[in-house]
């Protein structure tokens, strides 16, 4: 039986999960946690994420200047390329086509497929500049990850899918989930606290304690 059970609200197209992400698996085996994976898309199409950010140069610019940010305190520098993001040429991805392929990839290989689905998908879209608000993007990514194509698709195109998402989306704001990535551990109802994984691994032990 798992230590604690963690649950991680996150959107692919966010640079602060990938940190936490990546921090996240070391932690997971050291405590061994079950972590439950949430998608939590910050905008769902390109009409939201011009409500939120202005027009799409604009968008970039301010979006990956949260970037240039998050690079500066990554365990992985080197793979936020915001030069190659820069010239990409499709506006800035939203969230929504790469959450259904999260949560495809969930309900095909369970909590570990879509973890491993979510950081792979991280990869191309902060490290690599590929769409990943275009669904072939996601196709490509199943298969190198050995998903069946067919299979995959289907998944993704079941309604059930999207209301898995939209269950996570209700789930968050049940919670008051306002940002991310927002780690709550559901034995105690804290909040880690995002940072370091020196800072991350001593919150758990606080939360172990509590627990004990």
């Amino acid at each position: 039986m798992a230590s604690l059970t963690i649950d991680f609200f996150h959107d692919v197209v966010c640079c602060w999960c990938f940190n936490i992400s990546s921090r996240m698996r070391a932690l997971e085996e050291e405590f061994d946690l079950d972590v439950r994976h949430r998608t939590f898309v910050l905008q769902a199409s390109r009409a939201e994420m011009a409500a939120r950010w202005g027009a799409p140069e604009d968008a970039r610019e301010t979006i990956l200047g949260h970037w240039e940010a998050c690079r500066e305190v990554s365990d992985q520098p080197t793979l936020v390329d915001i030069d190659a993001m820069r010239a990409a040429p499709f506006d800035y991805p939203h969230g929504m086509i790469a959450a259904l392929g999260c949560k495809a990839a969930e309900r095909i290989g369970g909590q570990a497929a879509h973890w491993g689905m979510f950081d792979c998908l991280q990869r191309a879209h902060l490290g690599e500049a590929r769409n990943i608000a275009d669904i072939e993007t996601i196709l490509a990514v199943a298969r190198d990850l050995g998903f069946e194509a067919a299979a995959f698709r289907d998944a993704f195109d079941d309604p059930v899918t999207a209301q898995a998402v939209d269950a996570d989306r209700r789930q968050a704001r049940a919670l008051q989930v306002r940002s991310i990535p927002t780690l709550i551990v559901r034995e105690t109802g804290s909040r880690l606290i995002n940072g370091p994984r020196e800072d991350l691994a001593a919150q758990l032990r606080a939360s172990l304690r509590l627990v004990a």
